[in-house]
């Protein structure tokens, strides 16, 4: 045997296992000890053969560590079609849903039917050997619930009805009481603003007006005696001039003494105000609605994790609103996740060694609640990803996929490739910002899935609203998936055609597989991770870098420059330093020199550029 040769040849492997990203892709438990060996093994004139006799025994000894995020997308892609989240979407969409009202119980209804049939057992029957478990809970609501049954307005003289609930089922407020079975007839007055009601005398009559309604309401119906409201509010971004049918829903704040109101379509407002042209206009308002006492339900399934069953990722998804994107559509996905992970867990092809929590309620209230009730579980929870608006089908609604990014800089500055949605969102400080890998590491793995489907991807800065709220409040890193712009957004046109197949099975499908990744997650997932988020604090540093200097070169500051590139490089070690959540006890070492690497990188390009900056 030629031992310097083999000294030699042992050298280089040394070099090999020295790099924390080597054996990533192998994704293997190697035990510490081989990561620790250097050249005094070579001293010892161990034989080359026996030297790796002695690593190959050790990865025999061990298992193979949680498969990668593209083995999840490669099983889902063959075992997610949608079809159950479609199906459960046209169930869903046919209510107008209300928390405790007969549509939203029957929904989650449905859904803890679906899950019982995929295996779910009742929590109150489980034993401690369930991994697949869900609870019905049921509380008192402060304030009754409310549905519609009908309604319609004609205009006296007319012979078809301006409005008509069959063709417009969102054109009566929320929380409106009911008509004499007969309707109610009366004159209808424009009212242009609250300081109207000081000049003339609506008591008895319609209040017609664009603008403050809820101030009008309470100031002109409920203290001036107007018997009702009628408005018409559509933004531009639902396209009215388009959509001339669309009504955008509105509501009242739950009163004793409510009276009504009924929102336009534009075609209304434009008949109704060319009738207030010729003068006098009566109008005949006839509605039903109910108004009773209930509970609220909130639906809660578990998948139990294997090994670390007190870690958990939370999804979540509303089930009110009367539309199919929002939310029916969230509800579906969910739902077929959760049945899908469970039947893949029971034929052994995945699992989930951290738990998986699905919430089916009230959209933010459920969610928080679920965050506050119970401290010790809370601290248990690791990541939550809200579903909300998941369905769409683009080529009718407009807009793209989103997925609204954790509080980052883009929300401080919000330039180059990023911008708000329609909805808007705060200017944020950056006392606000919640650095961790969770943006980047689910922008990728979607990206991964829109690449193979077609389908495209995008972000948007922090604006809130949703359920990913109250997990970012309660400092959980969370996440919101969703649609925007949709020029049906919160219409009466927000119905099952507007809902793609396709669109629901991609989004579970990257969701799912993301989430199974992070279950199963260990220092070799988080690696993976450090290397993704490294290779995006790398692209926005440069991205920002020539904003900054094409700014400086306009005549702004550079001291303002150098620190919305400072703020990212900061948000960016952070989020790299975050991945130890995931990190394995016996192999936490080489991530933490993969961290310090990835750190070491970003901070040398921020320095290269505020360096080029400051010139």
């Amino acid at each position: 045997m030629n031992f310097k040769n083999c000294a030699f040849q042992a050298m280089k492997l040394q070099i090999i296992i020295s790099s924390p990203f080597h054996f990533v892709e192998k994704k293997r438990h190697v035990p510490l000890f081989i990561w620790s060996l250097n050249l005094s093994i070579v001293m010892t004139k161990i034989p080359l053969f026996l030297f790796i006799s002695l690593i190959t025994l050790s990865w025999a000894q061990t298992k193979n560590s949680a498969v990668t995020t593209d083995d999840y997308l490669d099983i889902l892609r063959n075992n997610l079609s949608g079809e159950q989240a479609y199906e459960t979407t046209a169930f869903i969409e046919q209510f107008w849903r209300v928390v405790g009202n007969e549509g939203f119980n029957k929904s989650i209804h449905k859904v803890a039917a679906s899950l019982e049939a995929a295996g779910y057992v009742l929590e109150e029957n489980a034993s401690n050997t369930d991994r697949f478990t869900y609870r019905l809970e049921k509380r008192p609501l402060l304030h009754p619930t409310w549905e519609i049954l009908d309604a319609n307005i004609t205009l006296v003289g007319e012979n078809t009805p301006l409005l008509s609930y069959t063709s417009n089922r969102n054109m009566v407020y929320l929380n409106s009481i009911s008509t004499p079975k007969n309707g109610t007839t009366a004159e209808v007055i424009y009212v242009e603003g609250i300081d109207d009601l000081q000049k003339i005398s609506v008591k008895g009559k319609i209040i017609f007006t664009g603008i403050n309604g809820p101030e009008i309401y309470t100031e002109g119906v409920l203290k001036k005696g107007a018997l009702g409201m009628i408005t018409y509010d559509n933004p531009d971004y639902l396209k009215p001039h388009k959509n001339i049918n669309s009504i955008q829903f509105r509501s009242f704040t739950f009163d004793s003494k409510n009276s009504w109101g009924i929102a336009l379509s534009f075609r209304a407002k434009e008949e109704l105000k060319r009738a207030l042209e010729k003068g006098k206009v009566y109008a005949k308002v006839i509605i039903s609605s109910r108004i009773y006492p209930s509970e609220e339900l909130t639906l809660v399934a578990d998948i139990k994790g294997s090994e670390m069953p007190g870690e958990r990722l939370v999804f979540s998804a509303h089930v009110q609103e009367p539309g199919a994107n929002d939310n029916a559509s969230g509800v579906g996905a969910q739902l077929e996740m959760a049945t899908v992970a469970a039947k893949l867990i029971k034929n052994e092809s995945i699992d989930a060694q951290r738990t998986i929590t699905f919430i089916w309620g009230d959209e933010i209230i459920s969610t928080k609640r679920y965050l506050q009730e119970n401290e010790k579980r809370a601290k248990g929870i690791k990541w939550g990803l809200s579903l909300d608006m998941v369905g769409e089908n683009t080529a009718i609604t407009g807009g793209s996929f989103l997925i609204e990014r954790m509080p980052d800089p883009s929300a401080i500055w919000t330039r180059g490739k990023d911008k708000h949605t329609e909805w808007g969102g705060s200017l944020l400080t950056l006392e606000d910002m919640k650095p961790h890998y969770l943006n980047d590491y689910m922008i990728h793995n979607f990206l991964k899935q829109g690449k193979v489907a077609h389908w495209e991807i995008n972000t948007n800065p922090y604006e809130g609203g949703s359920d990913h709220t109250p997990f970012l409040d309660s400092n959980i890193p969370g996440l919101l998936f969703w649609h925007f712009t949709d020029q049906f957004y919160h219409t009466d046109n927000d119905r099952l055609d507007k809902v793609s197949q396709e669109t629901l099975k991609n989004v579970s499908i990257a969701a799912l597989a993301s989430a199974l990744t992070l279950v199963n997650g260990d220092s070799y997932s988080a690696m993976d991770i450090v290397k993704i988020v490294q290779n995006a604090a790398t692209n926005r540093l440069s991205e920002e870098f020539l904003l900054s200097d094409k700014s400086i070169k306009a005549g702004n500051s550079v001291e303002s420059e150098v620190a919305v590139v400072k703020a990212w490089e900061d948000w960016y070690i952070k989020a790299i330093a975050s991945t130890t959540d995931l990190a394995s006890p016996e192999n936490a070492v080489i991530l933490d020199k993969a961290i310090l690497e990835a750190q070491a990188i970003i901070e040398s390009q921020a320095k290269m550029f505020v360096s080029e900056l400051e010139k």
